[in-house]
């Protein structure tokens, strides 16, 4: 089992994330932490440790998508474990899902899990309960795998990876949407992950224009032609609305240049033209 935490300027937080790791009730893995150019003392906290399964590496900053890439590209394991560096597990979280996924015969699996905001225990919104089985649709409206509680095989990793290094941010969309087409996902029904939010430094809260990578995810994936008739009719409903919101978005921000750029590419893939999906994300 390898264990992935990828980080950056969280020293105040990774500590937490690895002392859950080294609190699970399941201890035949290894850890890599990636640190991802930290300037905070990162490098110091990961430092403290003396267990041989934690394993820091170094990287210059590249992002998440490459830290993940990086870590998983150094790791061993046949199954693969996300952490983001602000989360953490409960105890049991890798023994109960490694056998739920061996019991299932599942490549990937998630849990459900605890949200915490700001400090206080939140509950979540209807449209965020967790799905399992084939879920391509709902993957298209949102992002419907939490990283922080998922594990896929190393079969998985091969075929469906790596992360999008050219996204800033809704990376894990784009592979759960590749990953949707072709693997049904097991929910382990218990909340094992905690996930905390709220904070300015998250990607959501830091990064802008989120649904312009979303879109350019939908387009890669169309060009990709592996997509059923029906898949494509349903990507491409979701790729115009998304279209409508970052459009109206633009112009109400006085991008007219953007938003004219955007309406013409994607009017371009409704025509049936061939539109390279780097082409959304180019300024």
């Amino acid at each position: 089992m390898s264990v992935i935490i990828p980080t950056y300027n969280r020293a105040e937080l990774i500590c937490r994330a690895v002392d859950s790791v080294l609190g699970q009730t399941f201890v035949d893995f290894e850890c890599l932490v990636i640190d991802d150019g930290s300037t905070d003392g990162t490098v110091e906290k990961l430092a403290k440790y003396n267990d041989s399964r934690i394993k820091p590496l170094w990287q210059e900053n590249s992002g998440v998508s490459a830290a993940r890439n990086f870590g998983i590209d150094e790791s061993r394991g046949q199954f693969i474990a996300l952490l983001d560096s602000d989360d953490e597990w409960v105890p049991e979280k890798l023994l109960k899902q490694i056998q739920f996924m061996e019991d299932g015969g599942f490549e990937i699996s998630q849990t459900d899990e605890i949200w915490v905001r700001k400090g206080k225990r939140v509950n979540q919104c209807k449209k965020h309960e967790k799905p399992e089985g084939m879920f391509f649709e709902r993957s298209l409206a949102m992002c419907m795998i939490s990283p922080s509680c998922v594990i896929f095989s190393r079969k998985f990793w091969d075929e469906i990876g790596p992360f999008d290094e050219k996204l800033p941010a809704c990376e894990d969309y784009d592979l759960w949407l590749r990953a949707g087409v072709k693997y049904p996902v097991g929910l382990l029904r218990e909340r094992l992950t905690v996930k905390y939010g709220g904070r300015p430094d998250q990607l959501s809260n830091s990064v802008g224009c989120l649904d312009l990578y979303r879109i350019y995810a939908i387009v890669k994936l169309l060009n990709a032609e592996i997509l059923s008739s029906e898949e494509r009719v349903q990507a491409l409903d979701e790729l115009q609305r998304k279209a409508g919101f970052y459009i109206g978005g633009c112009r109400k921000r006085g991008r007219d240049d953007q938003a004219e750029k955007v309406e013409r590419l994607i009017r371009a893939i409704l025509d049936g033209e061939p539109v390279p999906a780097d082409a959304i994300i180019e300024n």
